[in-house]
C-alpha cells in the first residue's frame, strides 16, 4: 500500500488558482486533482494517455477540435489518446476536478513541454 496525504503530495501551480496535485498511482494509471479560477483554460493540447475528466464542483467544459461538452457536479468524460482537447472553467465560481490517466505520467508533461 502507498496512501498519499494531500497536503503532502506533489503540486504544480503554474498560475495563481490553478492548481494539480499528484494523488496515488503508478505507472499504469494516476491521479490528478486540480482546481481551476472561473475563466481558465488549458491550453488545446494532446498526450499518449487516455483521460477521464471528472468534475467536482462548478463546471467545466471540455473542448476537442470536433466537439465539446460541459461537465456539471459528478460528470465525466473520457478523451481518446492523443485526442487534442482543453478544459476551461467556463463558471462562476471555483472548478474542481480529478483527472486519470492511462498509462499514468508525472507533473514533466507540464514542466518539459515545449510551447
Amino acid at each position: 500500500m502507498r496512501p498519499v496525504a494531500f497536503d503532502d503530495a506533489e503540486t504544480y501551480e503554474p498560475e495563481e488558482g490553478w492548481r494539480r496535485v499528484s494523488m496515488a498511482g503508478s505507472d499504469r494509471f494516476s491521479f490528478e486533482w486540480f482546481e481551476k479560477p472561473p475563466g481558465h483554460s488549458s491550453p488545446m493540447h494532446d498526450h499518449e494517455n487516455e483521460q477521464v475528466c471528472l468534475c467536482l464542483a462548478g463546471e467545466l467544459t471540455v473542448a476537442t477540435e470536433d466537439d465539446e461538452v460541459t461537465l456539471q457536479k459528478n460528470d465525466s468524460v473520457l478523451l481518446a489518446s492523443n485526442e487534442t482537447h482543453r478544459v476551461e472553467n467556463t463558471g462562476d465560481e471555483r472548478a474542481v476536478g480529478l483527472d486519470v490517466f492511462a498509462p499514468g505520467r508525472s507533473f514533466d508533461f507540464w514542466t518539459d513541454r515545449e510551447e
